[in-house]
């Protein structure tokens, strides 16, 4: 049996790339996907299927009938970071089991909720899963070598398409991280988020994925400016957070537990699974 999920998010750029991703893979889209308010259009075409748009104000009443309809799919949400918590609530509510792409929301309510109403789903701030294997490696230092980078300092540059409305989840997590091997503590509002296209152009982004990145530059430099690191992760385009989602719904899938029994994993469960 195919894999039914519901993409949440359309006609948004990410969203589009995880369903197109998710079509090439075998993956069953349901013809429904939640949006926000704002939105002009009504449907949205991912190869031969046609998605019908579902306003906040139409999808308490039309989730029953998508329920009915299609008796088990995967949730997936990239929608904005507004949204996050009152979605998420929205899934709870209504048993579905999801995997969390949009960053950003009251992160710490996510994850109480989450765990009060014990359902199944993934939840990243990265679904790139190279990507997420440095920020493993990362902590895996941080837990081996605590005070690695004692009083050394931390700089973060962030760049992301200038419709990112939030900072980047990941450089949050990793700036986490460091904070634990003796830096001089920083905070996520020292992380500079790059916005403005001619800054990004001189952050090195190629011009023709302008509209869509992420390049991330941690550095680190001692107290007397003498030694200093960096680490870098720079990606042109969305595919490789759509193959990580999907791989995230496979995984999901396979480890659906009943209702009020379920868990809440991350990528590096998804990781460490095999699930790739």
């Amino acid at each position: 049996m195919r894999i039914k999920v519901m993409i949440n998010g359309l006609p948004g750029n990410m969203a589009k790339e995880v369903a197109k991703t998710a079509q090439t893979r075998g993956l069953e889209l349901l013809p429904y996907s939640l949006t926000g308010d704002g939105i002009t259009e009504k449907e949205v075409k991912i190869g031969e299927n046609c998605i019908n748009l579902v306003f906040p104000s139409d999808r308490e009443r039309i989730i029953e009938k998508i329920k009915s309809e299609f008796s088990s799919f995967i949730t997936v949400d990239y929608t904005h970071p507004s949204a996050v918590n009152s979605n998420v609530e929205f899934y709870i509510a209504h048993s579905l089991p999801f995997v969390m792409g949009t960053t950003g929301g009251d992160r710490e309510k996510l994850a109480k909720d989450v765990n009060i109403a014990k359902i199944s789903c993934v939840i990243a701030p990265n679904m790139a899963k190279q990507v997420v294997a440095l920020q493993l490696m990362l902590e895996q230092m941080q837990k081996d070598f605590p005070d690695l980078y004692k009083n050394y300092t931390l700089s973060v540059k962030e760049s992301h398409q200038k419709t990112k409305a939030d900072t980047s989840g990941t450089a949050k997590a990793i700036v986490d991280t460091f904070n634990k091997m003796g830096i001089k503590q920083i905070s996520y509002d020292d992380i500079q988020k790059i916005r403005d296209e001619s800054k990004q152009l001189n952050f090195g982004v190629p011009q023709n994925y302008l509209d869509g990145h992420a390049f991330h530059t941690y550095r680190l430099e001692s107290e007397d400016k003498t030694v200093a690191f960096e680490f870098r992760h720079n990606v042109c385009g969305r595919n490789i957070y759509a193959e990580g989602t999907v791989d995230a719904i496979i995984f999901l899938a396979k480890n659906l537990k009943p209702k009020g029994q379920g868990k809440c994993f991350s990528m590096i469960d998804v990781l460490k699974s095999g699930a790739m």
